[in-house]
């Protein structure tokens, strides 16, 4: 089982690499997974040799995870200094950036730029646009000082005079007037903390800037979210028949489980999880449609054997208008989130049984889950289990239970304040893209730490350095949200921190646990 779950991660790195860092670097891929999985090779490869017998050394612990996470952020940034180093000046782009798309769209992300945008072809200046241009920008509200060319964008630099907002809609509404629809404007920090214009080629026409929802419905692709749907509630279905003949004391064989007059047992697994999932996935795309974004529907991910799916997605197809609208849908999908699983995981721990704590007793053994991991998954289990919940005893947990305590490690992976996760929107949305990237550094090393203190908490420490540190801007990516906002964008990370951190002893005491 160790080794599958080995290879299941190798798999799914590989494909977060593959899709997420490809673009930023021209450091081989293969490499930078090598460097990722080393740790989980070691110990997997201690544990297959040693067993129970004998401890890992703390050495081969402590080395892996310090080395490691700098090794691979060394490479990345090794392989960004190539790709700058091998540019020319930029108000001479070679022959090659101007005919070559995926040369264009490393070297747009390997500089932060927006995904997705730079396959187009760029289109340079005469001098009367270029003075049509400068004209665009009043110096009431943004005083236009230089203006450097790039093989890809062009930047616009200068000082904001005026509200953010303001300014912004100004010089938009002004570069549409001048150039029509050639350019997609886009209001963002730069790399000194100064707001600047960035001037995209834009890959939307007039009708479909009119109307931001006309491409999404030819996006939508209703019979593969359908077909993946059904998929997804037929092996999460399998899956929940195994768990449930597994908590009423049954033999678990294979005959057992192809026995469709026993798959009614794993429905209510299959349908408890499809619904977490899935209200996650609609607040997000619900939230994205009344800000007009253009999304695609909630996909699933059907997974034979292990969970019976690897979750649920939807993908923004354009870049949200400003930070209130980043804020707004990233939050939806949390609070969709919770309040699906809130109530599925606290029927489910109503229904488990209280078992005597061992050896084996730990944050992923459902047949003796320990909750004491968690502060909140101690408050939730006590509120539904009272009395019977002791200092020496453990969870047995009911189909029902554990999809809402997958539902509820999704949280805390979702709310991690790290690139493109919900957290990282929301701190993103909050405190801008450069503060938000500052923090999320700080987060992966905080949860390196939490996995030193819990060995069940190091997938959760792999997969953050994994994740690009930068998310797409907003168009307008300066002006700030609201304090209403501020002020409910602090729930999130505060239902994180009592997720992820041990109940006091005091509150142990005083739940007799």
């Amino acid at each position: 089982m160790t080794l599958i779950l080995l290879i299941l991660l190798g798999a799914i790195t590989y494909f977060l690499l593959k899709r997420n860092v490809a673009g930023l670097t021209t450091t081989p891929i293969w490499l930078l997974w090598l460097v990722i999985m080393t740790p989980a090779i070691i110990w997997t490869a201690w544990w297959l040799f040693h067993g129970d017998a004998d401890s890992i050394p703390v050495i081969f612990i402590l080395l892996p995870l310090i080395v490691c996470p700098i090794l691979y952020v060394f490479l990345i940034q090794w392989g960004r200094t190539n790709t700058n180093h091998g540019q020319n000046h930029p108000s001479e782009p070679s022959d090659s950036s101007r005919t070559n798309p995926s040369t264009q769209e490393n070297a747009t992300n390997a500089q932060g730029l927006p995904l997705g945008v730079a396959r187009f072809k760029p289109q340079s200046l005469e001098a009367e646009e270029e003075k049509r241009l400068r004209d665009c920008f009043p110096w009431t509200d943004y005083v236009l000082k230089d203006l450097e060319y790039l093989p890809q964008v062009i930047l616009c630099r200068g000082q904001l005079r005026s509200n953010p907002e303001t300014a912004y809609q100004t010089v938009r509404d002004r570069i549409e007037q001048a150039f029509g629809d050639r350019f997609l404007v886009v209001f963002q920090e730069g790399s000194q903390g100064k707001p600047l214009f960035v001037l995209f080629p834009n890959p939307y026409n007039q009708r479909q800037r009119s109307h931001p929802l006309a491409d999404s419905k030819k996006g939508h692709r209703p019979i593969l979210a359908l077909s993946l749907l059904l998929i997804t509630l037929f092996t999460t279905t399998v899956m929940g028949t195994s768990f449930a003949l597994e908590f009423a004391g049954q033999e678990v064989s294979s005959e057992a489980m192809q026995d469709p007059r026993n798959w009614n047992l794993g429905l209510p697994y299959a349908l408890s999880l499809i619904f977490i999932l899935g209200m996650y996935e609609v607040g997000h795309y619900f939230s994205a449609r009344f800000w007009q974004v253009s999304t695609t529907l909630p996909y699933f991910i059907p997974l034979p054997g292990f969970l019976g799916t690897l979750g649920a997605f939807i993908q923004l197809r354009q870049l949200v208008p400003h930070r209130k609208s980043l804020f707004d849908i990233s939050i939806a999908g949390f609070l969709a989130g919770m309040a699906a699983t809130l109530p599925v995981l606290l029927w489910g721990l109503a229904r488990s049984t209280v078992v005597e704590m061992g050896e084996a007793s730990g944050m992923f053994n459902l047949n003796s889950l320990d909750p004491r991991f968690s502060f909140l998954f101690v408050l939730l289990s006590k509120l539904a289990l009272g009395s019977e919940l002791t200092e020496n005893t453990a969870i047995q947990m009911h189909p029902v239970a554990i999809a809402g305590y997958l539902g509820l490690l999704l949280t805390i992976l979702k709310l991690m304040p790290v690139g493109q996760l919900d957290g990282g929107r929301l701190f993103h949305a909050m405190y801008g893209q450069r503060k938000a990237m500052a923090i999320a550094q700080i987060v992966r090393f905080l949860m390196l730490i939490r996995a030193l203190l819990d060995s069940a908490f190091l997938l959760f420490a792999i997969f953050l350095f994994l994740i690009p540190l930068q998310d797409n801007p907003a168009r307008n990516d300066v002006s700030e949200i609201d304090s209403t906002r501020d002020l409910i964008g602090f729930i999130p990370p505060l239902v994180l921190v009592f997720m992820l951190l041990p109940p006091p002893e005091l509150v142990m005491q005083w739940l007799n646990l």
